[in-house]
């Protein structure tokens, strides 16, 4: 990082001097991240209420940019009520754990070239287990809510969760066999192209288009976004795991979903849209400063798709979504590595 050798010039030692300099970046990432999930919140709602034909929010500051910095604030105000049943260490250890393992994942999310905490080799293994860490947190939520609602829900949620990241891993499987790369950067360097149309060597115009839909899918069931939002079917389990909660614990739970569909969002363009490469190879587009904006253009595209659905689709019933799960998303990924790891071997060496 160009912080490094400014201050070492400054008569810091390299330990110290990136030390901090990675600490001034994660900090920085950090804010950014919260305030764009306020953002993000407003636009779902937005986008939701123009389906709908409705205004949406339009009262707390310009056009209603405030509304979700004034839900926050009322949020952080008010009293934390812990149920009386309720164990108390692992009910306020349940959303620090979800709000954490939502955070830790960017690590290895490159915003742009070199602009990224973590460059490992093993980018897309550390995905994978902070992934299956998310769990933890709502079923910590579900059992220490002494709740027989919440901890149905929160089972529940825990099945969904673990029946998706399964397709979510072997179709990353095959985008890792197109790059021959765990790690991520790699992932969309391997997409770049020469050609003046550069989106054409994205992977979505590849044999692994039909992969992207199916990661899209379950990206929605993973975090739990509408058409299956099941952990919270008002009919039968009023609000969900974190029925118990309010105030400030329940406001993480907010922040850690968005944070979760954000990454996601950001996950698909880098394995599927070519990340902070540009569709037209010409410039100005082209140039590594732009890098960011391409980045989070096709971020915010995935996530405009997300609050679409969430605003057009019924929900489905639980069987419904576990024989999605299971029975057509878990085969064809499964084809699809087969297919893919075909096409790498015998196909593509020859065009």
């Amino acid at each position: 990082m160009a912080l490094v050798p400014f201050l070492q010039n400054h008569g810091l030692p390299y330990g110290w001097a990136w030390f901090i300099s990675q600490s001034v970046f994660i900090t920085v990432i950090c804010l950014v991240l919260m305030l764009s999930v306020a953002a993000v919140i407003l636009a779902d709602r937005k986008i939701w209420a123009a389906v709908q034909m409705r205004r949406g929010p339009n009262v707390v500051g310009p056009f209603g940019l405030l509304q979700t910095i004034a839900d926050a604030m009322k949020f952080l105000f008010k009293e934390v009520i812990i149920p009386a049943g309720a164990n108390k260490v692992i009910f306020f250890l349940a959303p620090l754990v979800s709000v954490m393992v939502a955070f830790i994942a960017w690590a290895v999310i490159p915003f742009n070239k070199g602009w990224v905490i973590a460059d490992i080799n093993v980018g897309v293994l550390y995905l994978f287990a902070v992934s299956s860490l998310g769990v933890y947190g709502t079923v910590m939520a579900g059992w220490a809510s002494n709740s027989k609602y919440a901890f149905l829900s929160a089972l529940r949620a825990a099945a969904q969760m673990v029946s998706y990241e399964v397709s979510i891993g072997f179709v990353m499987i095959t985008v890792l066999l197109f790059a021959g790369s765990l790690n991520i950067s790699h992932i969309v360097q391997a997409q770049q192209s020469s050609g003046v149309f550069a989106l054409l060597h994205w992977n979505i115009f590849s044999i692994l288009f039909p992969m992207l839909v199916i990661f899209f899918v379950s990206s929605l069931a993973e975090t739990q976004r509408p058409p299956f939002d099941l952990l919270e079917a008002e009919s039968e389990l009023v609000a969900g795991f974190f029925v118990e909660y309010s105030s400030g614990p329940f406001l993480l739970f907010f922040l850690a979903e968005y944070m979760n569909v954000i990454m996601l969002c950001g996950l698909m363009s880098i394995l599927f849209l070519g990340g902070w490469l540009s569709p037209i190879n010409i410039w100005p587009l082209n140039i590594p400063v732009l890098g960011i904006f391409w980045f989070l253009l096709k971020l915010a595209f995935l996530f405009f798709m997300m609050a679409m659905v969430k605003a057009m689709v019924p929900r489905y019933r639980y069987d419904q979504l576990m024989r999605l799960g299971w029975k057509v998303f878990l085969p064809t990924s499964l084809l699809w590595v087969v297919l893919t790891a075909g096409w790498v071997l015998f196909v593509r060496p020859h065009l």
